[in-house]
């Protein structure tokens, strides 16, 4: 800032003896410049920032999910050692309502019937296993939990079934229109998808038939799209909720495949019950 002169003033004497006010210099009572931190400095308040927004986006907002199993091929890719899809599963749409018929979504094993083959996915060791529970809050691990991945096909109230003269899924006595269903074998009446023994359901993958099933209200009869290779309602209705899922249990709707680059995609909805 440049000098400001006093506004008091000395005098001098010029050549022809006359006298001239001569201002006073004096020093510039401005405010220094704040020093910048250099980046190292902030690069530790940068991290926490993101993580906190990282933190409140999987809390409320939604998490990625990884596709373990071929349950929903053709519209979601898994098998055991393969590359599965990544799925976005957001949250806020069932903060506003709950899921619809057609809706794939994302939910934790209800029961011991849908939980018995499941194997933690944390170390044994203390110190790992509390770093993966850590970054699991920031969504950078999956959580330990049994999530799974199937399609809404009946809500809480209704009754579902199968068959109808084709082989079709019936809901209140209507049969489905499913485009998106995977069968690897040809429909047989009067063949069961399970039967019940004494040491729990056996499971015919190829058979079809099962119920009907009045859906308990605030649960949901949830089914993969590969019919023939899906554990899902039909193989846990000897289970607390008759197979069923409660809608506490959903984690949030899958809306799009993020991974890998040649799926990447939305997850569509399709009402099975509005043909």
């Amino acid at each position: 800032m440049a000098d400001e002169f006093d506004s008091r003033a000395s005098t001098e004497v010029d050549d022809d003896g006359a006298s001239a006010p001569v201002p006073r210099r004096r020093r510039s009572r401005g405010k220094k410049q704040k020093k910048q931190r250099p980046f190292w400095q902030e690069l530790p308040i940068l991290i926490v920032i993101a993580a906190v927004i990282a933190a409140l986006v999987v809390t409320f907002i939604g998490r990625p999910y990884v596709i373990p199993s071929q349950s929903m091929e053709p519209t979601l890719h898994g098998c055991p050692g393969c590359t599965g899809d990544r799925i976005y599963v957001e949250k806020l749409t069932y903060d506003f309502g709950d899921p619809k018929p057609g809706d794939v979504v994302v939910f934790v094993g209800p029961s011991g019937s849908w939980n018995k083959e499941y194997h933690t996915n944390r170390s044994s060791n203390v110190v790992a296993r509390g770093v993966q529970n850590f970054f699991s809050f920031f969504g950078l691990v999956p959580p330990d939990e049994n999530d799974l991945v199937k399609r809404v096909i009946a809500v809480g109230g209704q009754t579902v079934q199968c068959c109808d003269a084709q082989g079709r899924v019936m809901v209140d006595g209507k049969p489905l229109d499913e485009p998106y269903a995977r069968y690897l074998y040809p429909y047989q009446p009067g063949l069961p998808f399970a039967v019940k023994t004494p040491m729990g359901l056996s499971i015919n993958p190829i058979g079809r038939e099962f119920g009907p099933v009045k859906v308990p209200e605030g649960n949901l009869w949830v089914m993969g799209d590969n019919r023939n290779e899906s554990a899902d309602s039909r193989a846990h209705q000897d289970d607390e909720f008759s197979g069923t899922v409660p809608v506490k249990d959903v984690r949030g709707k899958a809306v799009f495949k993020i991974w890998p680059p040649g799926r990447i995609g939305p997850v569509r909805s399709q009402d099975p019950q509005q043909n």
